[in-house]
């Protein structure tokens, strides 16, 4: 045999033992609960949810981001900057909570009343991250190639009861999380919408609540480079959080009170420019409802001001005005608010939604899944059944090896 097919041979093996592998850790990591999943139900009844029901006009935004990886060690690092020098360079921008959020690992904060616990979960093929915030431990099970919303909904069930709070990482940028899926799967807490597509971001966003699966919505960096203006400091989000501690800012997060904001480029380089720019971004003045009616206040005039609801419908629209106001009607099961300025920043609040406060403390209360056992049982041996094909079928093709 010549030396290139001798070289062809090993290269072709090595390819086959390798497809084998991945094969294999799909199906192995594959066992999931089966869910009976609820069709999609709007939010109805007679009271309105107000996320901004603790809002506060003499407490002051806390300017946050909790997506943020900074240098570890080993060969999946994805930043070049130590958490010290990152929480550094975002205090600089006016920044007063830092989240560290480095994947499958809790990294310790620089400053210890910010180290409440967080990680982003998922080192799947389908790029299903979640953020997992104000827990202890890092859960290191992820299905490799998740390919059905029970299988997302089994991993959302399993970090929601280790954690405090549970966000959905940029939607957008996953293949899993398409419509079909976010009309099903609940039980998170918090959607981020931080992909380079604001609209996309918002239509995911907007398919999961008008299907009756209410979150907040959050902006963060999901900082990898520092060191590069077109990814620091474009999103972020401001808590209405009295103090700027662990128990505050979850409390903060879980009852909705905060809202988002995309930033431009200010500077286009500069980094002096972005920094003074940085400094003075409007904000919103006074949010809440009045009966029906749901209302805003902004610091600057925008370009304009839209209410938002079911199934991405524009109900109102207001020009040149640092005011919006909206009475919600018996057929609105949500309604959210958009400011538009014309540099390009957006303001995004969270959602008022319809809901019955009489047998639940909010609209998302409301439970869309259920476990079939039979279907899961059935499900779970099937793999175990294909682990054993697979082993049994490897096994042969490597003795064959062998033998030649």
């Amino acid at each position: 045999m010549s030396i290139i097919s001798k070289i062809t041979k090993i290269a072709w093996r090595l390819l086959m033992t390798i497809i084998m592998v991945i094969v294999l850790a799909i199906v192995a990591t594959s066992f999931s609960t089966i869910y009976d999943f609820a069709p999609p139900t709007p939010f109805a009844g007679n009271d309105i949810f107000n996320p901004y029901a603790e809002f506060d006009p003499n407490v002051a935004w806390k300017r946050t981001s909790l997506h943020t990886h900074t240098r570890v060690e080993g060969p999946l690092n994805e930043c070049d900057f130590t958490a010290s020098e990152t929480v550094d360079k975002y205090r600089d921008f006016g920044y007063d909570i830092v989240g560290i959020s480095n994947h499958n690992e809790i990294t310790p904060h620089p400053d210890q009343t910010l180290d409440i616990g967080i990680y982003e979960h998922g080192y799947n093929l389908r790029n299903f991250h979640k953020l997992v915030i104000g827990t202890e431990r890092v859960n290191h099970f992820d299905a490799l190639y998740p390919l059905s919303a029970s299988q997302a909904q089994h991993q959302l069930d399993m970090l929601d009861d280790e954690c405090e709070v549970l966000q959905l990482n940029h939607p957008s940028r996953s293949t899993l999380l398409d419509s079909a899926c976010l009309t099903k799967i609940g039980g998170y807490n918090i959607m981020e919408l931080s992909g380079i597509n604001a609209y996309l971001e918002n239509m995911h966003w907007d398919w999961a609540l008008s299907a009756g699966h209410y979150s907040y919505a959050l902006l963060n960096d999901d900082l990898h480079y520092p060191d590069r203006t077109t990814k620091f400091a474009v999103r972020c989000s401001y808590l209405g959080a009295e103090e700027i501690t662990r128990e505050e800012i979850i409390a903060t997060l879980k009852s909705g009170c905060f809202y988002s904001v995309r930033i431009p480029d200010y500077g286009n380089g500069d980094w002096n420019v972005k920094r003074e720019k940085n400094q003075t971004l409007p904000t919103i003045e006074n949010i809440g409802i009045q009966g029906d009616t749901i209302y805003l206040k902004l610091s600057h005039t925008p370009e304009q001001i839209r209410v938002i609801g079911e199934n991405h419908t524009l109900l109102k629209r207001v020009v040149a005005s640092d005011t919006i106001s909206y009475c919600m009607r018996a057929c609105d099961p949500y309604a959210r608010i958009v400011a538009s300025y014309p540099d390009s920043l957006i303001i995004m609040t969270n959602a008022f939604a319809r809901y019955d406060k009489a047998t639940m403390t909010s609209p998302a209360d409301r439970t869309f899944h259920t476990k079939n056992s039979l279907a899961t049982a059935l499900y779970n041996i099937a793999v175990v059944i294909v682990i054993a094909i697979l082993l049994t079928l490897y096994i042969k093709i490597i003795r064959r090896w062998r033998t030649k």
